[in-house]
């Protein structure tokens, strides 16, 4: 059975960051840095899952580096045109995107892409600490990073019921609250994630995706507690913890046909301790898509 190739497609662009810090067009470049040195442990077309205490398969040439997508740094809608195009193609080709960003208005466009590549009903499982619900606004527009999901959610083969968002808190706007409630949208926020577990919470995505043809996973890095990743595009406390977003990740691998990870920020990061995150994410969900169920 041949393993499933992992496309990794940078978009470097935050010019829709139109809240929080700008950096994360830095991101791609440096998680790609720290991907080669992962990519080191990998001998025979075998590599060491320490986690599990077994030896997988997997060859470099299952994480495909399908090069960056044409950014217009002046010009949004191009961006997303050209995200969206080459998520598409990858697909086509067999390949599973992995999408690297920029900021979260990327999410829209990596799902797009994908949805126009596959035939059937898409499920989005949104790990993000915000809601990225807006319809619009006159400072943020249509498309900006707080609209994401919400633009996602209204492509015509992705199955609103059968979407969750995982790890939000703190506080958004009562708008996207209405919106919620009206089209049935699942909510896992981070504090029903710390009460209930992991393995709580992987079996309740499980039950809310069941049925749809395709998932696309996404992950906002804010997902996450700052204490575990600073280099964000904007601080909320009380998120997940690293450990609790790798098992989530690994868990839902086999069955993701596209990912997306964004708001990586190396301008805010103390060091690169969020980059190498990112990058070990990235990793370990190109191991555990192609690893995981051979034993």
């Amino acid at each position: 059975m041949a393993h499933p190739i992992i496309a990794f497609i940078g978009v470097p662009y935050d010019g829709a960051a139109t809240l929080g810090w700008p950096g994360a067009r830095y991101a791609p470049a440096e998680v790609r840095r720290h991907l080669t040195w992962m990519l080191n442990r990998v001998q025979g077309g075998q590599i060491y899952w320490v986690d599990e205490d077994r030896i997988v398969p997997f060859d470099r040439g299952q994480l495909h580096d399908a090069g960056d997508a044409a950014v217009v740094p002046h010009d949004l809608m191009a961006t997303l045109a050209a995200a969206r195009a080459k998520t598409a193609e990858e697909t086509r080709n067999g390949r599973v995107p992995a999408v690297v960003g920029g900021d979260d208005s990327i999410l829209f466009p990596a799902v797009a892409g994908f949805h126009d590549a596959v035939a059937g009903t898409v499920a989005i499982v949104h790990f993000d600490a915000h809601l990225d619900l807006m319809d619009e606004s006159p400072a943020q527009g249509r498309y900006s990073h707080s609209s994401g999901m919400r633009r996602a959610l209204e492509l015509p083969r992705v199955d609103q019921r059968r979407c969750v968002q995982v790890g939000t808190r703190s506080f958004n706007f009562p708008s996207s609250k209405r919106f919620i409630d009206e089209i049935g949208l699942a909510e896992l926020p981070a504090r029903t994630v710390r009460r209930c577990g992991t393995e709580w919470t992987f079996a309740r995505i499980g039950e809310i995706t069941r049925g749809a043809d395709h998932i696309f996973l996404s992950v906002d890095m804010d997902v996450l507690d700052p204490a575990h990743a600073p280099g964000v595009g904007w601080h909320e406390p009380g998120g997940l913890t690293s450990g609790e977003l790798l098992d989530l990740l690994v868990g839902l691998a086999p069955r993701v046909g596209g990912f997306a990870l964004n708001e990586v920020n190396p301008l805010t990061d103390a060091g690169p301790k969020t980059t190498i995150l990112a990058a070990n994410l990235v990793f370990q969900f190109a191991v555990a898509a192609a690893g995981r169920n051979q034993r």
